[in-house]
């Protein structure tokens, strides 16, 4: 199977987390957007959707599928995601497309995570995929520096802005085997909104793509 066929068949699988009559929250990137067009053929059984992107809300209106603000929900099931990098402890590094912040809060608020992948995308320790951050503008240099302390190798990503008005730093040279104390750690540093590690609250279902089909791994059992 091409990476795209594997994204295809967990976007196909997720739908099996879908709960019918509910609000579900949909996340951002290529694996997501396959997500979103698999729900498009299901919308009457769902109530509507929360997006963790603009680029989200857009895909998902075009298939005529109401966007509601999270504000006004409060009750998530499931939320279904992609992931630039996951564990198989359900740890993830996302934020490859800057909705990194966003996504942390709609997840935060599901009952569940579904993360959708290719097999690509599984390691066994995070860190080869840059560690987006999102930062304030004016904070900028200063959480640069204070990645650089933790042995990271930080780039302004530049001509980019986050939905929310900030920066994004991407930091390379990082191999991280506490995913949860570093997130704990980097989202400490004054001026961070969020960094894109999700291991605090991470998946709790994993679905992967790969030559055989579909595989299903559900950390922590």
């Amino acid at each position: 199977m091409t990476q795209d066929e594997q994204k295809q068949a967990v976007a196909r699988e997720a739908i099996r987390y879908v709960v019918d009559g509910a609000w579900i929250g949909v996340g951002s990137g290529s694996t997501a957007n396959m997500f979103i067009d698999e729900l498009g053929r299901i919308k009457p059984r769902i109530r509507g959707a929360v997006a963790s992107s603009v680029k989200t809300a857009e895909r998902l209106k075009s298939h005529g599928i109401e966007v509601e603000e999270l504000n006004n929900v409060s009750d998530i099931p499931v939320y279904v995601d992609g992931a630039d990098e996951v564990t198989e402890r359900g740890a993830m590094i996302k934020g490859g497309g800057g909705a990194l912040t966003r996504e942390k809060v709609v997840a935060a608020v599901a009952h569940r995570f579904v993360c959708i992948a290719d097999a690509s995308k599984l390691v066994g320790v995070l860190g080869r995929f840059p560690l987006p951050v999102e930062v304030i503008p004016m904070a900028r240099s200063y959480v640069a520096r204070e990645l650089v302390k933790l042995g990271g190798f930080p780039a302004w990503r530049m001509g980019f802005t986050t939905d929310n008005g900030n920066v994004v730093l991407d930091v390379s040279g990082l191999s991280i085997v506490d995913p949860a104390g570093l997130e704990e750690r980097i989202n400490g540093i004054a001026g961070v909104v969020t960094v894109g590690l999700f291991a605090r609250r991470g998946a709790d279902v994993v679905l992967l793509g790969g030559d055989a089909g579909v595989r299903t791994l559900v950390p922590g059992t």
